[in-house]
C-alpha cells in the first residue's frame, strides 16, 4: 500500500495552505502534522534534523525525499497537472508571479498581517512602508485582473494559489479590499474554485 506524502505545516500561515490547497484540489493523499510556529515548534530538534532551516511548510515524499518552499512543492504536486498550463510560456508566466508573490507580495502583506494580528502592534509599532508595498502589491493585481477572471492564461493554476493565500486574510493587516474591487472579486472566485471555506485560514485569537 503506498503511504500518503507528509506535509508539515501550520494553517494559520498561508504559505502552509497554499500546499494543503494544492493536495485536495488534485486528490491527492497526505498525512498532515501540524506544526505550531508561534510555540516555537520550528525550532525543536526532531523538526530541524527535516528541516535545517526551521520553516513550513515542509513535504516529505513517500520515498523519504524532502522539500521545503511553499511554491516549489506546489509546483511539484501539481506537475503535469491542470494546475499548470500546456502552453511552455505560460507555464513560466505562472512562475514569474509565483516568484514575484514571494518577493513583493508575500513580505509586505503577510508580515504586516502578522504584526497587526498576531502581535498584537498597535499602527505606530508597524513599519509604515509595508503598507504603502502591499497596496502597490494589490495594485498591481488589481490591474492585472481588469479583464481576466485568473492570474494567467483562462484557467485556475498555481499562481491563483500562491497569491490568494495571503491576499483573501490581508483585512486581518489592515488592507481594504473594498479599495481593488478586481481582486476582491477574484478572491471570491479562486475560493470557489478550490472550495475555501471563507473563516478557513483566519486569525482566531482562542487559537
Amino acid at each position: 500500500m503506498v503511504q500518503p506524502v507528509r506535509i508539515y505545516g501550520d494553517q494559520r500561515s498561508g504559505n502552509c495552505l497554499k500546499v494543503k490547497w494544492t493536495a485536495d484540489r488534485l486528490g491527492i493523499s497526505y498525512d498532515w502534522q501540524n506544526v505550531d510556529v508561534l510555540k516555537g515548534e520550528t525550532r525543536t530538534e526532531d523538526f530541524l534534523s527535516i528541516n535545517p532551516a526551521g520553516q513550513v511548510p515542509c513535504l516529505v515524499r513517500q520515498d523519504g525525499r524532502i522539500l521545503a518552499q511553499s511554491n516549489a512543492i506546489c509546483f511539484h504536486l501539481a506537475e503535469g497537472s491542470e494546475l499548470v498550463p500546456d502552453d511552455s510560456f505560460d507555464v513560466a508566466k505562472m512562475l514569474e508571479w509565483m516568484f514575484w508573490e514571494q518577493y513583493s507580495h508575500e513580505p509586505a502583506i503577510a508580515v504586516r498581517r502578522f504584526q497587526k494580528a498576531y502581535k498584537g502592534l498597535d499602527e505606530d509599532q508597524i513599519d509604515p512602508d509595508l503598507m504603502a508595498r502591499g497596496r502597490r502589491a494589490l495594485g498591481v493585481m488589481e490591474m492585472r485582473l481588469l479583464s481576466r477572471d485568473f492570474i494567467v492564461a483562462e484557467q485556475l493554476t498555481l499562481a491563483d494559489i500562491a497569491l490568494v493565500a495571503y491576499t483573501r486574510v490581508a483585512d486581518e493587516g489592515g488592507f481594504d479590499l473594498d479599495e481593488f474591487l478586481n481582486v476582491r472579486g477574484w478572491v471570491a472566485r479562486v475560493e470557489s474554485e478550490l472550495g475555501i471555506d471563507v473563516n478557513d485560514g483566519r486569525f482566531d485569537p482562542l487559537v
